[in-house]
């Protein structure tokens, strides 16, 4: 039952993980990026701690808290920071998109980190979806905003996504998630408050589409999706983990169509043809999500 259940984990994890635009597009114009992951890190925080108190979870020895919670401020501060300060500067969504689709093959070509071997299949289906997304985002495609510092930050965020999905496949790959995501969102949360003071006004317009968007975050990404990424962390190869994020623009574009009637091009049809295509030929080996090799009764 656990097995079959586990096998449904990617899928649910790229639709989640692909409302991060969506969700970034109705909550940016009421917040500044670090306070707006500031309240969505904080609000972690305020749901997970009771839970991992409560159902007694298993806390991690102190040198295994500074593991995680390095991972953490990588995955969480420094990637979502990156994408959404970009994106606030006026880098294209297309654009940082773009970019962040070069993180399946710099993970591959760092795998050895995690003692993994890229086959040359898997890297013919890299090329492949990194040429699938570039077709997706040809139609929105703009070099509008693009400076040193927005450029910088889409980089800072692209180096944090895929040096942490190593560092804690390889040095905490394993651990109770409930009290994991309160040591990674707390770390993070800290992170945010000097650099809410030192670049931002920390004005909230408290108006339905922000709350609304705060909520989401919280519970679907943060808590859900997150949740998803490190069971597949643990249990799956860095490289085939990565590259289900080659699905994220296809689905982006797919929920911007029917939210906000936004066209959908036959380039974006191949594009995303293509990706699926590429997704097949990385992961077709072994399952992404099988045995794990150490059980977990957070997510049991």
């Amino acid at each position: 039952m656990q097995h079959s259940a586990h096998r449904f984990i990617p899928f649910v994890f790229v639709f989640v993980w692909s409302t991060g635009f969506i969700v970034a597009r109705y909550g940016m114009p009421y917040a500044e990026p670090m306070t707006f992951l500031f309240l969505r890190f904080v609000g972690v925080v305020a749901i997970m701690l009771p839970v991992a108190l409560l159902w007694r979870a298993r806390w991690p020895s102190l040198r295994q808290v500074g593991h995680i919670a390095f991972a953490g401020l990588l995955l969480q501060a420094g990637y979502l920071g990156g994408v959404w300060a970009a994106v606030k500067l006026g880098m294209s969504a297309s654009l940082v998109a773009l970019i962040m689709g070069l993180q399946p093959i710099i993970t591959a070509w760092l795998a050895s980190l995690v003692a993994e071997k890229v086959s040359t299949r898997q890297w013919l289906g890299l090329i492949a979806g990194l040429t699938g997304v570039g077709m997706v985002v040809m139609a929105k495609f703009s070099l509008i905003g693009l400076t040193m510092t927005s450029l910088s930050l889409a980089a800072i965020a692209l180096a944090s996504i895929t040096i942490g999905t190593l560092y804690q496949k390889k040095y905490c790959p394993a651990f109770d998630l409930r009290a994991g995501s309160v040591i990674q969102f707390g770390a993070s949360a800290l992170l945010c408050v000097p650099l809410m003071f030192l670049f931002e006004t920390r004005e909230i317009d408290w108006q339905p589409p922000m709350i609304w968007a705060l909520l989401w975050s919280i519970f679907a990404l943060s808590i859900g999706a997150i949740t998803l990424l490190f069971i597949m962390i643990r249990d799956g190869a860095a490289t085939r983990v990565t590259s289900l994020l080659y699905l994220t623009p296809p689905l982006t574009a797919l929920m911007a169509w029917i939210l906000f009637a936004e066209p959908i091009t036959l380039t974006t049809i191949f594009g995303t043809a293509l990706t699926v295509l590429a997704l097949w030929l990385v992961m077709h080996d072994k399952p992404l999500v099988g045995a794990s090799p150490a059980r977990d009764p957070a997510v049991e």
